[in-house]
């Protein structure tokens, strides 16, 4: 069981592995051994997952997501295997915990009181005079 931060804990069954050989510098290595880890997870018919944290997932994977609703994550980043695996689950509990957080509340919409406007009116009438009188003394416009 992996446990994730708001109370979820998803089932380590649930996620399958494919191995792949990586891609980038590593010398003979890369072309022989294959350590880059691709990690897929079922969001959309998850038993582990509330119904609003899995919507909410598969609006954050973004291009991750394929269009049967499972998230793929690749990870490379390492040189061996149980590193890559343990990064793609680390990045996967990252991104559900990002997905329990409830929405903020939508914002309400407020206006200014009749005593700010008149305030704001009051200053900029203000600041109007204090330039004018910075005009030259014969000019009357």
């Amino acid at each position: 069981m992996i446990e994730i931060p708001p109370g979820i804990a998803l089932d380590e069954g649930e996620l399958e592995f494919s191995f792949i050989r990586a891609s980038g510098p590593g010398g003979q290595n890369v072309n022989k051994v294959a350590t880059a880890v691709q990690m897929r997870f079922d969001a959309r018919r998850s038993p582990s997952l509330p119904n609003d944290v899995s919507t909410r997932l598969q609006k954050l994977a973004g291009s991750r997501l394929t269009n049967d609703g499972v998230i793929v994550i690749t990870a490379n980043r390492f040189r061996t295997q149980e590193r890559n695996k343990a990064d793609a689950i680390d990045r996967l509990v990252e991104l559900i915990a990002r997905a329990a957080e409830p929405p903020p509340p939508p914002r309400k919409k407020t206006k200014p009181s009749k005593a700010a406007k008149a305030k704001r009116v009051d200053t900029k009438v203000r600041r109007g005079a204090v330039k004018a009188m910075r005009g030259r003394p014969g000019s009357a416009d």
